[in-house]
């Protein structure tokens, strides 16, 4: 979330940060706007608040926090609970290994259409373009 809040502050723009409250307590990182760093106590209310509002989700490679926060967007997404956004894996090489959603589809356990749901990017400007090209095709 640091990157994204960073980004926003270098362009100028407000910046909200979603913290966890953690056995290791970290702090909200110094990028976020003053007045918008909210702390959670469960994540699954901070994912509800993540994907309500989210118009984009662009992960990079991460941990379990990272797993569960990317599958549980794919998931509301497949479902129809949520709407579709575009969704963007950096780093192509950790996340094809990592996430194999090519091996997924041909076992057969994702329905057609659904490895789509996953793009993969290598650059920002990679990222940037899923997002356009997705939400101007929406």
């Amino acid at each position: 979330m640091e990157a994204a809040n960073r980004g926003a502050l270098e362009a100028g723009a407000p910046s909200i940060g979603f913290n966890i409250e953690l056995p290791q307590q970290q702090a909200a990182n110094h990028f976020t706007s003053p007045g918008l760093s909210f702390t959670f106590h469960y994540f699954a209310i901070r994912k509800m608040h993540l994907a309500i509002r989210a118009a984009a989700l662009i992960a990079f490679p991460g941990g379990f926090g990272t797993f569960d926060e990317l599958f549980e967007i794919l998931t509301l997404i497949q479902t129809g609970k949520s709407r579709r956004v575009p969704v963007g894996c950096i780093d192509r090489a950790i996340w094809q290994r990592a996430a194999n959603i090519g091996f997924l589809s041909d076992a057969g356990l994702l329905a057609p259409g659904e490895p789509e749901l996953v793009r993969f990017a290598d650059t920002a400007e990679d990222a940037w373009n899923l997002i356009e090209s997705e939400i101007c095709s929406n």
